[in-house]
């Protein structure tokens, strides 16, 4: 298999669209299954051995909130 290339994308999402891609993916966590979702044209195998953390950034009176997931792969 060719190595991935590396790659930083960030893609916002109408409201209805997030919280169904969040809905899936908190059922998978759930399940302790895998998860599968398309970010920017590429489709994402998520492990359900996955690490998954929240991320609070405060800086310049603007707050960020980012769920993580992680893995190798």
């Amino acid at each position: 298999m060719p190595a991935r290339r590396a790659r930083d994308l960030e893609k916002s999402y109408p409201r209805a669209q997030f919280v169904a891609k969040l809905r899936r993916l908190a059922d998978a966590v759930e399940a302790g299954e895998a998860f599968t979702i398309m970010v920017g044209g590429e489709r994402l195998r998520v492990p359900a051995d996955a690490v998954v953390s929240v991320e609070h950034e405060r800086s310049g009176g603007v707050s960020e909130l980012e769920f993580q997931v992680r893995w190798r792969g």
